[in-house]
């Protein structure tokens, strides 16, 4: 939960999730759906279907035990060299080194690294240097020792050298290079996108997608949406009208326009017009991946960040 997601953030997602899912068997058990809502607003989902993947592999090749080898640990979906590594060395005190945020712009300032860390190149220098310094004993003290350095007194923006208790050794301080090591990383080009949501009504019930294999929310629940390229009538009707038919095979007359949302995923500025529409025929039937549900049981779906504001729109007074 902690990748890409501050503490703050964090902390009553993880107080949920334990609650829901105490141990590695339950959690292994669960259906995706429920593992997902659990995690719904905390972005990155990906994390959440390789984390019940995991469970799932440790119930079945380690027989509910967390792995202590390297390679067992490495093999879990969604784990890499940096989190088998902090797992085992805090954990087990085995001897692997830590290379993240903090440790990357203090070894890089330590050895004077000035080319860019996180390029595979540096990452080899990086990963050495940290093998190279860790006693026989006490790996997990050092590391974490290393990470609350760069945490809180190697900081990017006016580091605390005068109480660091390596700055002797520093090379970026001896060359007074302090401001320009790490390289600092190239500024995200938004693309602005324009978007628009249908809410589709028949019988007091809203219609909903899952969202497929290589989508923006896959597994999650959505309201039908689409990309557009006219913000006028009649031609965004005419594009909404058949995304939706594509979609979901529902053939719709669209209605007026609901709401704008603007909100950000990953490198795109979304700019999301929500549209009412009704059936032009009948409503169809609901299957595994699409449902005619009452707007109360959207509480019970994984839905993305702006389908549960809508949902949150359709049940106002």
């Amino acid at each position: 939960m902690l990748q890409q997601t501050q503490v703050e953030t964090v902390k009553s997602y993880y107080a949920r999730f334990l609650k829901a899912f105490p141990n590695v068997k339950q959690l292994a058990a669960a259906e995706e759906e429920k593992v997902l809502r659990l995690w719904e607003g905390l972005g990155y989902y990906r994390r959440a279907r390789q984390l019940h993947a995991a469970a799932q592999k440790i119930v079945a090749e380690h027989d509910g035990k967390f792995p202590t080898d390297f390679e067992s640990v490495f093999a879990l979906p969604g784990v890499g060299r940096y989190t088998a590594g902090a797992i085992l060395s805090l954990s087990l005190d085995q001897r692997l080194p830590i290379v993240e945020a903090n440790t990357i712009r203090l070894y890089s300032r330590l050895i004077g690294y000035r080319d860019d860390p996180t390029k595979s190149a540096g990452q080899k220098v990086l990963w050495q240097f940290a093998e190279e310094i860790l006693p026989k004993k006490n790996s997990g003290e050092l590391n974490s020792a290393m990470m609350d350095l760069g945490s809180m007194i190697c900081k990017p923006q006016d580091p605390l050298c005068g109480e660091c208790p390596v700055a002797g050794h520093c090379t970026a301080r001896l060359e007074n290079l302090v401001d320009e090591i790490p390289l600092p990383k190239q500024k995200t080009k938004y693309t602005d996108v324009t978007e628009a949501a249908v809410v589709v009504r028949s019988n007091g019930k809203v219609l909903v997608r899952r969202c497929a294999q290589g989508e923006r929310w896959a597994g999650l629940w959505d309201f039908p949406r689409a990309a557009v390229e006219s913000r006028t009538d009649p031609k965004l009707h005419r594009e909404l009208t058949a995304a939706v038919k594509k979609q979901t095979g529902v053939a719709i007359r669209l209605g007026e326009k609901m709401t704008t949302m603007r909100h950000g995923v990953t490198r795109y500025r979304i700019t999301l017009h929500c549209f009412a529409a009704n059936p032009a025929t009948g409503p169809g039937k609901s299957t595994a991946d699409q449902k005619w549900l009452k707007i109360s049981d959207l509480d019970d779906l994984p839905l993305s960040v702006t389908g549960r504001k809508i949902s949150e729109i359709l049940q106002q007074p």
